[in-house]
């Protein structure tokens, strides 16, 4: 999977298998197609780097982490983050 700038530190496959959720540490997740490797969606606003990303049971959302102890909730068909958590 080519576009992340850093290294990959966490990827998880949908439960169908369709999809591919990448963490890196150049702050950013990626949603990719499984099949094709085609990058679908780059969800930005982190500013630390990411330490893990997580599907949501129905894969309709995502759960991503960082350095600075904050957690993002994603839509992943519009890319808008929902929600940021801090702790």
């Amino acid at each position: 999977l080519e576009g992340h700038r850093y290294e990959i530190v966490s990827a998880v496959a949908s439960q169908t298998g369709a999809y591919i959720l990448t963490a890196s540490v150049d702050t950013t997740a990626k949603l990719w197609k499984t099949e094709s490797g085609e990058c679908v969606q780059t969800l930005l606003g982190h500013v630390a780097p990411l330490r893990g990303a997580e599907f949501s049971p129905d894969c309709g959302m995502a759960l991503t982490a960082a350095e600075d102890v904050t957690a993002k909730l994603w839509n992943l068909t519009s890319g808008d983050c929902m929600w940021t958590y801090s702790g």
